[in-house]
């Protein structure tokens, strides 16, 4: 049945809460009050789902006594976990695409243990030293996969199908984050990915606000999202004010609100809806209180969804929902190897 404004999905990202205390706790470390006092606040900014986002807390490198305790975490504050996002963990780093690729399959296993239904993964790698030091790391270049090398894509391919696989095997979806200068940075680089991965249970997560960010040329956003989101599984959302002076090759753009930023939200949603998108959305944030300005974002988008589900959703080119979790049958967790 298709979501209406209520019953739609709407989760938050946890990149505003620290890895580390003030005190000096690690998050991965605190005890379940602490993590339950967190998901408090998620509730709090007017949240039933959250992204178990893993700047914050590993949901992958947790024994499986802890993951079921931080799952309950949220749930003790009312709070659904549809999806794990992996940030920076690149399948195809030099020295640690092995490292990557293992945790990619453990956080597979551990969001089919707790119910989450998309693990979301991308091939951008850690900020630059340059970038550190920035206000906003993305006004310096990072990381760029190598364009025109037939063997680094091949090499993408194979490791997120072997993802892809597993996923399905489990009944999760594997969504890929778009992110500038790597194999998921455009649009056409994107899809042509992932036809050539070839599974059903991969799709893309259409991140627009990744490139409308930089301080350069882009391409127009709703190109990039109606070639885009047909293939989407699920969306992070977020979004910039941006100018440009292309005569001086001059451009800025800073975080805003969703209802504010450059992208139409109320126009992509149409796009999205249009293509039978009935994915989970996430609200990301970067600058300030990004969580109290992802609630506002949520309440913006629930006023342009649509207010009944009595539409007619398109066929769409991608399993756009995980399976329902009382379907499934589970196999033991498997040892994958690269």
């Amino acid at each position: 049945m298709p979501y209406s404004a209520d019953t739609w999905p709407i989760a938050v990202a946890l990149l505003q809460f620290s890895s580390v205390a003030r005190d000096g706790t690690k998050a991965q470390d605190a005890t379940p009050d602490r993590w339950a006092a967190a998901f408090h606040q998620v509730a709090r900014a007017g949240f039933r789902s959250v992204d178990l986002t893993d700047v914050w807390v590993r949901a992958a490198d947790l024994l499986p006594a802890r993951l079921s305790a931080f799952a309950e975490a949220a749930r003790s504050e009312g709070l659904s976990t549809p999806a794990i996002s992996l940030i920076r963990r690149s399948v195809l780093h030099a020295s640690r695409g092995d490292e990557n690729l293992d945790y990619s399959h453990r956080a597979i296993d551990a969001a089919a243990s707790i119910g989450a239904g998309v693990v979301s993964v991308g091939l951008h790698q850690e900020l630059t030293a340059e970038q550190k030091e920035q206000l906003w790391f993305w006004t310096v270049t990072g990381h760029q996969d190598p364009v025109g090398d037939p063997d680094m894509w091949a090499r993408a391919v194979t490791r997120l199908r072997e993802l892809g696989r597993h996923a399905q095997e489990v009944g999760v979806l594997l969504s890929l984050e778009m992110y500038e200068d790597t194999y998921l940075g455009t649009a056409d680089s994107a899809v042509h990915l992932v036809e050539d991965i070839g599974l059903d249970s991969v799709g893309l997560n259409p991140d627009t606000g990744n490139l409308l960010r930089l301080h350069r040329a882009i391409d127009d956003w709703r190109d990039v999202l109606e070639r885009t989101l047909p293939y989407a599984n699920y969306w992070h959302v977020k979004n910039y004010q941006r100018d440009e002076d292309r005569s001086s090759g001059r451009y800025t753009a800073v975080p805003s609100t969703l209802e504010g930023g450059v992208i139409s939200y109320r126009e992509a949603l149409d796009i999205a809806l249009s293509c039978g998108f009935q994915g989970v959305i996430c609200c990301e944030q970067y600058g300030g209180d990004g969580l109290s300005v992802s609630g506002t974002n949520q309440r913006y988008l629930r006023s342009v969804l649509p207010e009944t589900n009595d539409y007619v959703v398109p066929q769409s080119r991608r399993l756009q929902r995980a399976p329902d979790r009382a379907d499934l049958v589970r196999s033991e967790p498997q040892q994958h190897l690269s």
